[in-house]
């Protein structure tokens, strides 16, 4: 019980959230497993990928970050896992590089990871148990594991570049000491096809970013748009951050919070209010076409 105390206290002093605002811990004993999943069918990370059998870097940091929530990581590239019964994960991570066919599709030895596809009834055994209240958090390229849960798409990337994010619910679990901006040097996704119903947390603004090379002013010559959100699927908790592909942001305190934040509201540890406000924090965000 001690113990317990002490790791709620470390992360509400973390996400910077009342202890008021905390709900209970229903997770069972047996069920404070989260299952991180990273098969890379496109394109391989570097922070996910494995040297020697070692974990990754990504994965290292998520079972760092799940410790401080009092939960164990089990960290697979394996889509045989989704066959089995879900039901011993308190929540799936997705940290996946393709969309759902992709995914489903066996590799080739191609210098990708190699790792064996997700089953059709598989990934239908992940979207049912998502739809029925399994809490998932979704990084990065992991946004096309399951599309319609995160609730949003990606055109692709531009250069790697510094860019403003806009702190637009300052209340939720993470964002609080984020202030009202920060600038960050990452690879930026150009997102779209936004779901109405999406509760977003931070804004790309793109105002400032050099878009003199085609592939920037494709993604990123565009109205403000939302790169971290949080929305239900089904019974669900979702949360999506765009942010997660260098190592230095995968080391930063900042990325710390924003990861941290979305996992307790996800698990139901901590609870915000995620109304939908896409059209008020950013309104233009879907007129963005593919072009």
């Amino acid at each position: 019980m001690k113990r317990r105390r002490m790791l709620q206290g470390l992360a509400g002093a973390l996400l910077g959230w009342p202890l008021a605002a905390r709900s209970g811990w229903a997770g069972q004993q047996g069920q404070r497993k989260i299952l991180f999943f990273s098969r890379s069918a496109l394109f391989e990370h570097s922070v996910v990928r494995r040297e020697g059998g070692r974990l990754s870097l990504a994965e290292n940091r998520l079972v760092e970050i799940g410790r401080q929530i009092d939960c164990t990581v089990e960290c697979t590239k394996d889509g045989r896992v989704f066959d089995g019964d879900l039901a011993a994960y308190a929540a799936v991570v997705s940290y996946t590089c393709g969309k759902p066919e992709d995914l489903i599709t066996p590799i080739k030895a191609d210098g990708r990871d190699g790792n064996q596809p997700i089953s059709e009834s598989g990934w239908k055994n992940l979207d049912a148990a998502v739809r029925g209240g399994k809490p998932f958090v979704a990084i990065h390229p992991g946004i096309w594991l399951l599309p319609d849960a995160v609730g949003g798409d990606c055109l692709g990337h531009g250069s790697q570049q510094v860019a403003r994010i806009n702190v637009v619910s300052p209340r939720f679990p993470g964002a609080a000491r984020l202030g009202e901006s920060f600038s960050m040097l990452e690879e930026w996704f150009s997102l779209m096809d936004f779901a109405k119903d999406l509760h977003v947390i931070l804004v790309q603004d793109c105002a400032g970013m050099d878009t003199r090379a085609a592939a920037d002013r494709r993604c990123y010559d565009r109205p403000p748009f939302p790169s971290t959100w949080a929305r239900m699927h089904g019974q669900g908790r979702v949360f999506y951050t765009s942010l997660g592909h260098r190592e230095d942001v995968w080391s930063s305190k900042t990325f710390e919070q924003i990861l941290l934040g979305g996992l307790s509201w996800a698990l139901g540890r901590l609870e915000a209010d995620i109304a939908p406000n896409l059209d008020r924090v950013a309104p233009r965000a879907n007129e963005f076409m593919k072009r």
